[in-house]
């Protein structure tokens, strides 16, 4: 392991962060927060640290595998503990691990939050708690590949520690080019989406804190009542759409862009993904139309918003579907399971997971019934790696055994099975919400230390899709 270049590398990710924080500076200035000066701290101490890392720039940088994932690792963490320096120097949150909770729900768009009265922070600090959204929804790497072309053509290893999904497509030949591509596009759909909501009636302010949370799928808001705030179906309708746009694999848009129409229209995952809304809206619409006196229509708007705001992992709510029977809780419950499409700023298993577990379940039955017959695994008319296969079934254990084992932590706590349990699925998949305590009007707030330290890292292991945090853990990957 070259560590050397993983701090290197790590101490530019700083920099950037650093940088990052102007934007919630100009707005504390514009609306004469006490919050600056936290800011300017903040930005003061992670520049300096960036500084010091960067000096120890190695002589070898070559890029390999491993030093790939652990940049990828070590960086979020990092990230995630100085973002949350500005919640810690303006008092607001006075316990470093409430702030790194905070900071880490935010650059992993999970949205869950420890916070009660949220209305009630400076106007600085809340617009810094959503853009972390924004930043962290694309990938903090993968803008930093955009930015620093000096990283080289091996840093694909980069954005494969850190892009959600078995394989990230690369667009164009250089990395750092299809960096660009990616946040171009990002860029130009969250400016569509920020004049549309404010033809719906929203402020600048309002609309830009949804947008990060929309295309971040992250889902914090600077209402406690979040999108339910507003009372405006058309808010709710363009967000519903955004949401559901921004789990689709952001390749599709490339290739929509290139006319390239027969890779959008046989992409099988994103067929699925759409089914996958369709049916689930249908089915909870019809079965909590009744609470709403039968207004099926009513309950079909709701019922669209809440899952594509689960599927999605972003987490916005116009409704406590905690409230919702049972049926409609646990098919939620599911969604948070599957989560957006591969290449998405979605979090959750990834549609295209499931489908290769389906189709390799489907594979083994055949091989039972026919032991002799040859059998593969397809999708969008390719066979699937027998590698690809592999590391799919060893992510899925990894994640069930990570759920079942942070669950046991959290439960000490002594909170209910649906409480302990829906936390660690929440954070895990980065959703947010859970149900009963951590519902969409709850907060993570009554956690004990230990337990959220635990679901600190859940939100970033589940960001990075395991493998990378769990890389640091081997003894093997660190020697040279």
């Amino acid at each position: 392991m070259n560590k050397r270049l993983v701090l290197y590398l790590t101490g530019y990710v700083l920099l950037i962060e650093s940088a990052l924080m102007t934007l919630p500076l100009a707005v504390s200035l514009l609306y004469g927060g006490e919050d600056h000066m936290a800011f300017l701290i903040s930005m003061a101490f992670t520049a300096a640290i960036g500084f010091a890392l960067v000096r120890l720039r190695p002589q070898n940088e070559v890029l390999r595998a491993r030093e790939g994932f652990a940049v990828v690792a070590i960086s979020w963490i990092a990230v995630s503990f100085f973002g949350g320096l500005p919640f810690f120097f303006s008092g607001w949150v006075p316990n470093l691990v409430d702030c790194m909770f905070e900071s880490a729900s935010g650059f992993t768009t999970t949205g869950a939050t420890i916070l009660t009265d949220i209305e009630a922070l400076p106007k600085g600090l809340l617009f810094w708690r959503s853009f972390t959204h924004w930043a962290g929804g694309m990938g903090v790497l993968v803008l930093s590949l955009a930015l620093i072309p000096k990283m080289g053509a091996r840093s694909v290893y980069l954005m494969r520690a850190e892009s959600p999904g078995p394989a990230p497509d690369k667009l164009v030949p250089r990395v750092g080019k299809t960096a660009k591509i990616l946040y171009e596009l990002y860029i130009a759909l969250s400016v569509l989406l920020v004049i549309a909501l404010l033809l719906c009636g929203m402020n600048l302010y309002d609309a830009l804190i949804h947008t990060f949370g929309a295309a971040g799928t992250g889902g914090f808001s600077n209402y406690t009542a979040s999108i339910g705030h507003f009372e405006n179906p058309a808010i709710e309708i363009i967000l519903a759409i955004a949401m559901a746009l921004f789990g689709i694999n952001f390749a599709l848009y490339y290739y929509i862009l290139q006319r390239n129409w027969k890779a959008v229209l046989h992409n099988s995952e994103m067929r699925l993904y759409c089914s996958i809304i369709l049916l689930s809206t249908l089915i909870i619409a019809w079965n909590i139309a009744g609470l709403y006196g039968g207004n099926f229509l009513h309950a079909l708007r709701l019922a669209f918003f809440q899952v594509s705001s689960i599927i999605t992992t972003t987490g916005y709510a116009t409704a406590d579907f905690n409230l919702w029977p049972q049926l409609s809780r646990m098919l939620l419950v599911a969604l948070m399971f599957i989560g957006g499409c591969a290449g998405s700023t979605g979090g959750g298993l990834k549609v295209v997971r499931v489908q290769i577990l389906v189709r390799s379940l489907m594979r083994d039955i055949r091989r039972t019934v026919h032991p002799k017959g040859v059998s593969t695994v397809k999708l969008d008319g390719h066979s699937v790696d027998e590698g690809i296969i592999s590391g799919v079934q060893g992510f899925f254990f990894a994640y069930m055994f990570l759920l079942v084992l942070c669950s046991l932590i959290v439960s000490l706590d002594g909170f209910s099975f649906e409480t302990s349990v829906t936390s660690v699925i929440a954070t895990l998949s980065n959703v947010g919400p859970g149900l009963d305590l951590v519902g969409p009007v709850g907060s993570f707030a009554m956690f004990s230390p230990r337990s959220k330290i635990v679901l600190t890292l859940c939100m970033i292991i589940g960001r990075l899709e395991i493998f990378p945090i769990l890389m640091l853990l081997s003894p093997s990957a660190w020697r040279k």
